[in-house]
């Protein structure tokens, strides 16, 4: 029997309510032991109970018992959540009379766990409540709730039947060798379909590199030389005085980061210190730290002083970012326009112009705006794109040893571990130690 755990569900400090989560086959019991009010164990499943917490017979709060009765719970175990007043210490008197009374602190994501081995929940939907709580703009709220709702995991699931039924071919194939003719049947119709699945796959793992960076935001890495204007820019794009500005080259001398939504796009701004040769010591490890973030970032904005001739290191910026993505940013133009660089985008952060401009350019070149032509075909994270990833692979050998003739019964092998590897995405198939990693991601309350 699983133990009866609790935990704080609501965001830790003064408010003016917290809510304390309960749930096992006894939280009902275990919490009408120390509730003065109606006997929760006779109550109505979703029903909202008005009484006390009690310790020694000794009111500690005034509280609402919100009661649920298996399965009919977020975690399908009987559940109460106490609305107890939001001080940081009433809150945690009442959590200390639960665990005095036959309750466990609950482990970071456990209650999502239960919900998931319950089969409340499958796991794109439990990594989608993850993704819902951390949105930051509203493509990643929208793609997280249709998650929810299910349109991953009916997407691995199209793929996983049509699997199914390529495995079943390969079965009668190998139930029935007397027919000679069944093996080339068998190959002629396993060929196109392999085909049709992997052309698909690669169809949805490009939407998804795309879907990846508007739901968890692209890591953009504002590089240049000294004293072009990149922590100018970044503070700019942040609206306040994030990085230290100064007309002193090299005054950014360590990594800088910020957050923004632009645009309906989140972007982790990287402001780096400026890219040269330096004899300084402590500067020379700022820069071996900006092009590190440099090899890390979804994106780059290369920032050129358009009041200057190009140096040799803006050259070998040019060059160092070429196969990156990458915007050219021409920086004081209030000063005058020496540079005709092709697509760059004209600004002063002095003046403040060009932002418009900036913002548009980045939904061109991450291509975020063919999220709505997408009807759901893409995956919400690394975890899921990189099992597609496998599954491809596998489907890719079934199909090379199809067509180099080898035998059924081994091409059956990898279609099964494709079967397989989307069943991970899903939670139908998995490592006990891939959801209990999962979890533990998750906040102590959910």
């Amino acid at each position: 029997m699983a133990d009866d755990i609790c935990a704080i569900a609501t965001p830790y400090g003064v408010g003016a309510i917290s809510i304390i989560r309960c749930s096992g086959d006894n939280a009902i019991e275990l919490v009408n032991k120390v509730f003065k009010g109606k006997n929760l164990n006779k109550v109505k499943s979703h029903s909202i109970n008005y009484g006390y917490i009690i310790d020694n017979n000794e009111i500690i709060d005034e509280v609402l018992c919100n009661v649920f009765i298996a399965p009919n719970s977020f975690d399908g175990e009987n559940m109460v959540e106490i609305n107890c007043h939001g001080g940081i210490f009433v809150t945690n008197q009442v959590l200390q009379v639960l665990l005095k009374n036959g309750f466990r602190m609950a482990e970071n994501g456990e209650f999502t766990k239960r919900a998931f081995l319950n089969h409340k929940l499958d796991l794109t939907e439990a990594e989608s409540i993850m993704d819902i709580i951390s949105s930051s703009n509203k493509r990643a709220l929208s793609s997280s709730v249709s998650s929810l709702r299910k349109s991953t995991y009916n997407l691995i699931k199209s793929f996983r039947d049509r699997i199914l039924d390529s495995l079943a071919k390969i079965e009668v194939n190998i139930d029935y060798p007397e027919y000679e003719d069944m093996e080339i049947v068998t190959r002629e119709s396993l060929l196109p379909e392999l085909k049709n699945m992997i052309d698909e796959m690669d169809k949805i793992l490009d939407n998804s590199s795309i879907s990846t960076l508007a739901i968890h935001g692209i890591k953009t890495a504002i590089i240049g030389k000294p004293n072009v204007g990149k922590s100018s820019l970044l503070n700019l794009l942040l609206d306040e005085e994030k990085a230290i500005v100064s007309d002193i080259a090299g005054t950014t001398r360590d990594i800088v980061e910020g957050s923004l939504v632009i645009n309906g796009v989140t972007l982790h701004l990287i402001d780096t210190a400026g890219i040269h040769e330096s004899s300084d010591k402590v500067e020379s490890i700022g820069i071996s730290k900006s092009k590190e973030k440099l090899n890390e970032a979804d994106l780059v904005i290369l920032v050129l002083d358009t009041s200057q001739e190009l140096e040799q290191i803006d050259y070998d910026l040019l060059e160092l970012t070429n196969n990156k993505k990458r915007i050219i940013v021409v920086n004081k133009i209030d000063l005058g326009n020496k540079l005709d660089i092709k697509d760059a985008i004209l600004i002063s952060t002095k003046n403040k112009t060009g932002i418009e401009e900036l913002g548009k350019a980045i939904l061109n070149i991450t291509r975020i705006n063919e999220m709505s032509e997408f009807n759901g075909n893409y995956l919400n994270n690394q975890r899921q794109i990189g099992l597609m990833n496998k599954a491809k692979k596998s489907l890719l050998n079934a199909y090379d040893s199809l067509l180099n003739g080898n035998y059924i019964d081994l091409v059956e092998i990898d279609i099964k571990d494709a079967f397989d590897y989307l069943g991970e995405i899903t939670g139908e198939s998995y490592p006990e130690e891939l959801i209990t990693a999962l979890f533990t991601k998750f906040c102590l309350g959910k």
